[in-house]
């Protein structure tokens, strides 16, 4: 048990693990998927490297849903999988739940609104707890680095299959206790987030044209007041803002809040993203207020 989050593991009643917490590490690059498939790719690599080669062990076929052994041979389809369509979504899990990578790489003309291509890896917290916060972030900006993103996020977060009915029903009073937990919506967000920023977590990648727009890192840093917050400049015209030394999952329950949250929420509120699905357990006043738990 940790001094930062809760320990949260929900089983199904055929006594699989469904929800646990976790830490994510997500980006949103407004491209094509062919425009940035070699530096998903890459960043692949790096995150392999660091979980070790056995962390992932099967996907599920990208036509027929079917699930596969991740060895070489099919580590040899996804990369060709990836190289050679418009769009890919691969899925890549460990065994047991904790390791996981997601991409939605799209063909961003087909779609209506303001979408997004989007790549997240997973680790578990007992990852963090053997390396340290400070190795995560390491992690996280080495992604960074091969990715031409426009927003991302690194932080906690309630992890499970997003596409099983009512997996949520089980966390509603969990979520509005630990606020600092995030509800990940990547796969459905990249259909309409564009530029925005989805949300205030630990690890916050800004990059354009939401940095621009705040004044960039000068102007920003010279807004955020609270003592454990930085904000470090990167290439690219790109900034993260690290708000402490730990993820730190909040207890309302406690009076814990989470002011730095709170805060860094005030600023980014203008482009924040806000179109959220609903949540299964989650009325539409609860999914408002879940959203809004950073300003309200």
């Amino acid at each position: 048990m940790s001094d930062h989050y809760p320990r949260i593991r929900i089983n199904s009643q055929r006594d699989l693990l469904m929800i646990r917490e976790s830490v994510s590490i997500t980006f949103y690059m407004k491209r094509s998927h062919q425009e940035v498939v070699h530096q998903v790719l890459n960043a692949l690599d790096v995150y392999r490297r660091a979980v070790g080669p056995q962390a992932l062990t099967s996907y599920p076929h990208p036509y027929n849903e079917t699930w596969y052994e991740l060895d070489d041979k099919g580590w040899a389809y996804i990369r060709q999988h990836m190289l050679e369509e418009p769009a890919a979504y691969p899925v890549l899990c460990s065994e047991t739940m904790g390791y996981e990578f997601l991409y939605d790489g799209l063909l961003l003309e087909i779609y209506e609104g303001d979408p997004a291509s989007q790549v997240s890896f997973y680790l578990p917290t007992e990852y963090m707890e053997e390396h340290g916060p400070g190795r995560v972030r390491e992690l996280a900006l080495e992604l960074a680095a091969e990715l031409p993103f426009n927003s991302g996020h690194a932080g906690l977060c309630f992890h499970f299959p997003e596409t099983v009915m009512g997996i949520t029903r089980p966390i509603r009073d969990l979520a509005f206790r630990y606020p600092g937990l995030d509800i990940p919506v990547a796969r459905f967000a990249c259909r309409y987030i564009g530029t925005r920023v989805d949300g205030v977590h630990w690890l916050n990648f800004l990059g354009p044209p939401v940095l621009g727009e705040l004044g960039g890192a000068a102007d920003l840093r010279a807004r955020l007041r609270s003592p454990d917050t930085t904000v470090q400049e990167l290439a690219g015209e790109q900034v993260l803002v690290t708000l402490g030394k730990w993820p730190e999952a909040g207890d309302t329950e406690q009076g814990h809040t989470l002011p730095a949250y709170r805060e860094l929420a005030r600023v980014l509120e203008p482009w924040l993203y806000m179109k959220h699905p609903r949540q299964d357990g989650f009325s539409e006043e609860d999914r408002l207020r879940w959203q809004r738990r950073f300003l309200d």
